[in-house]
């Protein structure tokens, strides 16, 4: 009798330790890769190149696109280009197959615009797929002007367009190495931002992932120049960043870190001010998304002597400046995308105004 309740005892402790010692190994493994995305981050980042940016912008802001203004063949163009080169990465869209647009009905628009849309591409998170980290860029532009002159747009917003399918590259190598974001990452290409911001006021009202789960928008407008403020090399290693402590000190604090540890851009709030003149915290398509409380960050490089003219042409373009705020974006949302907690909203009500 003492024989068998030994065995029984053995037996149960054999039974009760296994769960115990799995357990153990998930969390240990769990752990493991954990350490790896945050070591991985700097080579994932170094995979956006200034000589990649550039072949991009010079085909994205060259005159086959006839300035890509919004419902113009142009614009069209652009949109079919950007579509493409999601196809070729094998990065999915989040409306399913082949269509990558969010449709824009032309009476949507004001002014006798014709019908537009949004490109959409996405990579699903591993761990916490509801929550979405948005980065943004408008991809129009203000097309040509009556005695035919293109206007290209590279800076406005050709530098932002491009340097978020750089952008999705590296998250699209981190996924296939097996580090992929855990929260879905959301590359929303709007449309209309030169008419009144429409594309992104279309998808915050039209959302294809529900606003309540959208962690943050990360919007690229113009990243490409130097303004006359930063003339000079002991300057001219900055971007402006807008917004980003207004509703929620965590994104702030990330920014900061790890500009600090990766990137180490000068970092100028001036036109972050409440009193700014110039608005701009109000005048890119982050401003519908924090209307709606969602923290944002615009990254922008001041406006230039080619802001809205035919010379703002790919060839002006600092092109290993602009690798380095491209890759401010993608640590950011890097760090966002992975890390335990979500974003704290502790700033409401002072993100809208």
């Amino acid at each position: 009798m003492k024989n068998i309740i030994l065995i029984t005892a053995s037996f149960i402790a054999c039974c009760c330790g296994t769960p115990r010692n799995s357990s153990t190994k998930e969390a240990k493994n769990k752990s493991n890769k954990t350490e790896k995305i945050e070591t991985a981050a700097v080579s994932y980042g170094k995979q956006i190149t200034a000589k990649e940016l550039k072949e991009y912008l010079y085909t994205f802001a060259g005159d086959d696109f006839e300035g890509r203004d919004t419902g113009e063949p142009g614009q069209k163009k652009a949109a079919e280009f950007l579509k493409a080169e999601y196809k070729k990465m094998g990065i999915p869209s989040p409306l399913g197959g082949d269509d990558y647009y969010q449709e824009i009905p032309k009476s949507y628009f004001r002014g006798g615009i014709k019908a537009s849309e949004n490109v959409l591409a996405f990579i699903e998170g591993s761990e916490k797929p509801e929550e979405i980290v948005v980065i943004s860029a408008h991809y129009d532009h203000v097309g040509v002007d009556k005695k035919g002159n293109i206007y290209n747009g590279a800076d406005d917003d050709g530098s932002g367009t491009v340097s978020m399918l750089e952008i999705a590259e590296a998250f699209m190598q981190a996924k296939k190495d097996g580090l992929g974001p855990k929260r879905t990452v959301l590359f929303l290409h709007v449309t209309g931002e030169e008419k009144g911001l429409y594309g992104s006021k279309f998808y915050t009202e039209n959302p294809v992932f529900p606003l309540e789960n959208t962690v943050t928008d990360l919007n690229i407008d113009m990243i490409g120049r130097i303004d006359k403020k930063h003339e000079g090399e002991d300057k001219s290693n900055y971007v402006y960043l807008i917004g980003s402590d207004r509703l929620s000190t965590d994104l702030h604090e990330i920014s900061e870190n790890v500009n600090q540890k990766y990137t180490k851009l000068d970092l100028d709030y001036t036109y972050n001010a409440k009193d700014d003149p110039n608005r701009f915290y109000f005048r890119s398509d982050h401003y519908n998304f924090a209307k709606h409380n969602i923290p944002i960050i615009f990254y922008f490089n001041g406006v230039h002597e080619d802001y809205h003219k035919p010379t703002d042409t790919p060839d002006k373009i600092e092109y290993e400046l602009m690798t380095k705020r491209a890759q401010l974006v993608f640590y950011t949302a890097w760090e966002v995308a992975n890390r335990l907690d979500r974003l704290e909203v502790d700033g409401v009500g002072k993100g809208g105004e």
